[in-house]
């Protein structure tokens, strides 16, 4: 079982699938931030039906544009107001510039931009006519809005542009006249893209194509163009399926008008570029399925690598979210994880869509989608923050406008100007009017003498008058021409130098270009090389992994060894105290079972002793009466005491034999060993003593023992007997192996002294014989222990009284 922010049934309809995914992405389109929308899951699950639509049900791709253009559709800008730079930026064009770029593109012979107005073609047609009129509300009407698409594949790791006017078939040969292919076997392979981070550290790819569209009908013409070019191919799972990684990106620019609300705002850092992608997976699949060979099986290969590349990025992404780690995270190993590495890191917002096919052949196959589908879910990316806004007052748009409305009706009202002022002057008119004024030219009388001289003193003045100004526009021409002159020869020198300014700066960026290519090359050789450090940094970093594993899976194995252990040492010594209690138990029962038997045997005794005397002592003609054992048992056996002999001599020590006693032996006993002067002693016949061991001694003998002392718990001095085998090495030397350890321990006797005396209380005169001790009960203790004895590791003999 798993869960998702969403669950769609077999029967949804597309516009509430784009109603509930793609709708928010769009918003925040238009709002400034980047968005990523992609389909994931197995071949044949229809992700590339759930992006594109089908006729008269239009998917994913077309409603975003067609929402995207009903929103911002009044506030566009004219063609190349907006213009893209090769840097992954843009730039913005006043309206002088970008009529004449319009009127350089319609001259040139290259294709030209798809028009709006030109027939939509049938193929499409049915995909694009949606009509929700979905919009986005609350548009900012004071921007302009420029929309920009293109069109990219990544087909086995490579970048292509689907939009590009080159060749972009498979690979084919150059065809002559003849209609047949080139002796040198020239080949014109499709030209891959590069990607590249710009500025602000996103990626992009260069020299990729994007087309300025200004409807939805112009957009998706654009798309269906590169969709034709689109690598697809038959299969035994799926007849048209996809063998590369489908990207469409929208990119929307928009700048604030100026102050007026009439032209765009000519600064750059006021123009925001935000871009969605909508990217359509090719699906995972496995070769035992598809039966793929060939170029089939690579392409499988290669889409398997680069989704794999894609969730392994997932899961790193989240240990780093949810353990606090800082492990590097793979983006380069794929283009497909390269190119969107900025939105995995923040930079917007990412949707995914798992398209899961409900036939059991899919079954293993779509429950590892759903489980990695589930964990993306858990990772969080850092969002974004807002642009400031710029500080013209909002709504200045229609504001202007509306002002300009009302102008013009005013205009129309009055007939004329507003401020009532006439039409300039002619110049002929002030020319003329700086002349004298005529007289009157009627004469009434034949004698009148003073209108003609008049009119003649008018004419002479006019004369003078136009001579002077003939004169003066003459100077003025002769100035004029001087000046024109002058300013030609100005605007020559200024030419040349111009000229001169032009060939150096010619050469500066022939030298920069140059340059440049240099630096690319180097940027190239750089990148190459950052690859393979990348590799090789993978490649230790998961050394590293493997190791630590393998270093913990170690320690642990080391700590169970360890527990086992001590758990075994317990039970072994649970073991031995077990037998040894056993055996002390077994030895008690043995010698009370000896003692019984001894006691036995010297009551029978002291019988045949009785009847045996009382036979000796007893008359002939007496009958020998036969004592009863109850009244002896009441009787206390008397023994006869050993009195004290006042100038005896001291007893013989008695020597304990050796158990290997017949062998030769060297007896290693040390200078600093202490007599213990006990009645029983180690003796060991035939043996040679020495203080230290040598090479001479060890030759002659078979046996070696070792005798060492130390303080025992109780302070007592307790004393072992090392033995060992004594055998020749290779070289000719000798060697000890040692094979058993015998110790001896001395006890003090017990508080209660014993002695061999009658029931009877002593008599005062034999207080003296209290204080006398026999042998037996000086030598009441010994203590043995032997390697390999069946009597356990240790056992004690206590005196018993007799």
């Amino acid at each position: 079982q798993y869960s998702f922010k969403e669950v769609f049934g077999t029967l949804v309809v597309q516009k509430e699938l784009f109603d509930v995914v793609a709708k928010p992405l769009v918003e925040d389109l238009i709002r400034g931030k980047n968005g990523l929308l992609f389909t994931y899951g197995v071949t044949g699950s229809g992700k590339t039906h759930t992006m594109t639509g089908s006729p008269g049900d239009g998917g994913l791709l077309p409603r975003c544009l067609d929402m995207i253009f009903n929103s911002i559709g009044p506030f566009q800008a004219k063609r190349f107001v907006f213009k893209l730079d090769d840097k992954n930026g843009v730039d913005v064009q006043c309206e002088v510039d970008a009529l004449l770029e319009r009127q350089k593109r319609d001259a040139m012979p290259v294709p030209k931009t798809p028009s709006g107005k030109r027939q939509i073609d049938p193929e499409f047609a049915d995909m694009i006519n949606v009509q929700d009129h979905c919009k986005v509300e609350e548009v900012d009407e004071d921007n302009v809005y420029s929309v920009f698409v293109s069109y990219i594949e990544i087909y086995n790791n490579y970048i292509y542009d689907l939009l590009e006017e080159a060749p972009f078939d498979l690979i084919k040969p150059k065809w002559n006249n003849c209609n047949t292919p080139v002796r040198n076997g020239d080949f014109i392979p499709p030209q891959s893209k590069i990607l590249r981070e710009d500025q602000n550290h996103n990626m992009y790819v260069t020299g990729c194509t994007e087309v300025e569209v200004k409807s939805t009908e112009e957009a998706f013409e654009v798309f269906w163009r590169g969709q034709k070019k689109r690598r697809i191919a038959n299969t035994q799972l799926n007849r048209e399926s996809s063998r590369s990684h489908s990207v469409f990106i929208i990119k929307l620019a928009q700048a604030p008008l100026d102050a007026d609300g009439d032209n765009v705002l000519q600064e750059k850092e006021q123009i925001t570029l935000s871009q969605l992608s909508l990217v359509d997976l090719a699906g995972s699949e496995r070769t035992n399925r598809t039966k793929a060979e060939g170029n089939r099986l690579r392409e499988a290969g290669n889409i398997n690598q680069s989704l794999m590349t894609l969730r392994t990025c997932i899961e790193v992404l989240r240990e780093n979210q949810m353990y606090g780690t800082n492990k590097m995270v793979p983006y380069r190993d794929s283009k497909l994880t390269h190119l969107f590495k900025n939105y995995f890191d923040g930079e917007g917002k990412v949707r995914m869509i798992v398209c899961v096919n409900p036939k059991a052949e899919d079954y293993e196959e779509s429950l590892q989608v759903m489980r990695f589908a589930e964990m993306t879910q858990e990772v969080e990316v850092a969002r974004p923050v807002d642009r400031p806004l710029c500080g013209l007052t909002p709504g200045r748009r229609f504001r202007n406008q509306a002002f300009r409305e009302e102008l013009s009706r005013k205009l129309e009202m009055r007939g004329g100007p507003i401020n009532g002022e006439t039409e300039e002057q002619s110049v002929s008119e002030m020319f003329l009017q700086n002349f004298p004024p005529l007289p009157s030219c009627e004469l009434l009388d034949v004698n009148d003498d003073q209108t003609l001289p008049k009119l003649i003193e008018v004419l002479e003045k006019r004369h003078k008058l136009r001579q002077m100004l003939s004169e003066e526009f003459a100077k003025n021409v002769l100035a004029f021409k001087t000046m024109l002159q002058e300013f030609d020869s100005s605007v020559v020198s200024k030419e040349n130098y111009i000229q001169g300014k032009l060939s150096e700066k010619e050469k500066t960026i022939a030298g920069q270009k140059m340059e440049l290519e240099r630096l690319e090359k180097k940027i190239k050789t750089l990148e190459y090389k950052i690859e393979i450090l990348e590799k090789t940094a993978t490649i230790y970093e998961e050394d590293k992994r493997n190791l630590q594993q393998e270093l913990e899976s170690k320690s642990q194995k080391l700590q169970r060894q360890a527990s086992d252990k001590r758990r075994l040492e317990a039970r072994l010594q649970g073991m031995v105290a077990e037998t040894t209690m056993k055996w002390e138990k077994e030895c008690e029962r043995r010698v009370a079972a000896k003692q019984l038997e001894m006691q036995n045997k010297l009551w029978v005794k002291d019988e045949k002793l009785k009847q045996l005397k009382a036979i000796v002592t007893e008359p002939k003609n007496e009958k020998p009466e036969r004592p009863s054992r109850e009244r002896d048992r009441e009787k206390p056996v008397q023994r006869s005491v050993s009195p004290p002999v006042p100038n005896a001599p001291p007893v013989r020590l008695r020597h304990r034999r050796s158990r290997s006693a017949g062998e030769r032996w060297v007896d290693h006993k040390p200078p600093s060993n202490l007599p213990t002067e006990t009645v029983m002693q180690p003796h060991v016949p035939h043996a040679i003593t020495v203080a230290a061991a040598s090479e001479k001694a060890l030759a002659k003998c078979d046996k070696y023992m070792l005798t060492h002392q130390e303080l025992a718990s109780d302070g007592e001095i307790e004393t072992k007997l090392i033995k060992g085998d004594v055998f020749k090495t290779r070289g000719g030397g000798q060697a000890v192996q040692f094979t058993e350890i015998e110790t001896l321990k001395q006890e003090s006797p017990t508080g209660r002294k014993r002695r061999s005396s009658p029931s009877n209380p002593d008599p005062p005169e034999a207080a003296a014989d209290s204080e006398w001790t026999d042998v037996e009960t000086r030598c009441s203790v010994a203590v043995e222990m032997r390697a390999g004895s069946a009597l356990g590791p240790g056992y004690q003999h206590h005196a018993q009284p007799k």
